[in-house]
């Protein structure tokens, strides 16, 4: 009788084990992302201007169009850190190689010293004007 229930549970055992690594082999996500730290988000009339650093000591801008956050299934979302001591940044989701969505992670104050306005004399529309994708420099 030991046997037998012995021969069951082992039986289980390695069913369930192949059957999870099956599962793992099929579960590979088409999706990717890439982190980048942000050093200044200048909020605009037409969306946001990100500065975020290019490598140790150089930096690279992008700009968002504000239609990327409107509603469920926009290209972007404004996620508010919860820590008091986490820095900006901003996830960049690609799938199947192609940009799909960005995700941007900052303070939700807007005294905390990565936001900044754009002047309004200063007009850089032209600039969001036509943006498809968000093309990282490295």
């Amino acid at each position: 009788m030991k046997k037998l229930f012995l021969t069951i549970a082992l039986c289980l055992v390695f069913s369930t084990v192949l059957f999870a690594q099956k599962i793992s082999e099929g579960s590979e996500s088409e999706y990717f992302y890439i982190n980048v730290n942000i050093e200044k988000i200048y909020a605009y009339r037409k969306g946001y201007v990100i500065l975020y650093r290019k490598g140790i000591d150089q930096m690279a801008t992008t700009y968002l169009p504000l239609e990327w956050f409107d509603g469920a299934g926009g290209k972007g979302e404004l996620v508010s850190l919860q820590a008091p001591n986490a820095w900006p940044y901003m996830s960049v989701y690609y799938k199947n190689g192609e940009f799909s969505h960005v995700k941007v992670y900052v303070r939700k104050a807007r005294a905390h010293e990565t936001w900044g306005i754009v002047p309004l004399h200063i007009n850089i529309d032209d600039r969001f004007e036509n943006i498809n994708d968000i093309k990282l420099e490295f």
